[in-house]
């Protein structure tokens, strides 16, 4: 059925005439009455009873005007809701991250919603290896890497540089000193995060590398669990920096330089390239300055 056959019955019946329909909608009025005559023969129905000295719509008539009405109504809305995206007052956005990741996002959220509170922000906390798919196949509109996805199929721009830290505690031995050797860390306990991740890989290798051994007899299953593990002089880990920032801060935990490891952590925003992007997920990037 076409919507703007409707629209004219509307106006005709709103005017109870074909040729002030004709002037308002700025139409001949053979037009109009072509226009009619189509809706009914679309309908298989008399929608006028063009028996009457006045214009009178038949039961038909009466059903199909409530319907254009709603149709009315529905195409107000429907351009209400659109515009609503267009100035960021209304929609949604998911970004997916993995669990260090999440962090960098807080501040920038907190930016986001003092511009845009009507928009609803969804971060969903997903394996970094699966993120790139979830992007490809519309799950996501956007994601935060540490690594180059390498896929045509999306842009990736790095929004932040981090780096793996080495922490300890403060009643740890080697609390007092600025920076060790590799060497010196073949006899600590390393606390793991039990989520493969390439940065994992890389302090593995580097080890491996330089023949020292790399203890990590405990696995956790969150940063935070790796935190306190720390705090507690239960062992020693390599963790991103802006998750530490506050405990090193309070002094908490101390950050120690090892002389051989300069692990450099990017961070990136990532989203498909072909695809269209919403309001919201664009007003994002323009947030982060990756716009």
């Amino acid at each position: 059925m076409e919507i703007h056959s409707l629209r004219v019955f509307l106006t005709v019946a709103s005017e109870k005439s074909f040729s002030r329909a004709a002037e308002k909608l700025l139409r001949t009025q053979p037009a109009i009455s072509l226009s009619i005559q189509r809706l009914e023969s679309m309908l298989g129905e008399k929608l006028i009873d063009r028996s009457a000295k006045d214009l009178l719509l038949t039961d038909a008539g009466k059903i199909v005007l409530e319907y254009a009405r709603r149709f009315e109504s529905l195409q107000g809305d429907l351009e209400n809701a659109i515009a609503e995206l267009r100035d960021k007052s209304a929609g949604r956005l998911i970004i997916g991250a993995n669990e260090s990741s999440t962090l960098y996002l807080l501040d920038h959220i907190e930016d986001y919603r003092r511009r845009y509170p009507k928009i609803r922000v969804q971060v969903r906390r997903s394996l970094s290896s699966k993120i790139p798919a979830e992007l490809i196949d519309g799950e996501l509109e956007l994601g935060l890497l540490t690594y180059d996805p390498e896929d045509d199929r999306l842009i990736a721009k790095v929004i932040f540089t981090d780096h793996l830290a080495f922490v300890i505690s403060p009643q740890h031995r080697f609390a007092a000193r600025d920076e060790v050797s590799i060497t010196e860390l073949g006899m600590e306990t390393f606390i793991a995060h039990n989520v493969v991740s390439p940065y994992r890989g890389m302090v593995i290798r580097e080890f491996q590398r330089r023949k020292v051994p790399l203890n990590m007899d405990l696995e956790m299953p969150t940063i935070e669990s790796i935190r306190k593990m720390v705090e507690r002089n239960e062992g020693v880990a390599f963790l991103p920096k802006m998750c530490v920032k506050e405990e090193l801060r309070h002094g908490l935990l101390r950050e120690v330089k090892v002389q051989e490891m300069d692990m450099e952590r990017k961070i990136r925003l990532v989203y498909p390239a072909r695809r269209t992007m919403s309001h919201a997920a664009q007003a994002f990037l323009e947030v982060v300055g990756a716009g």
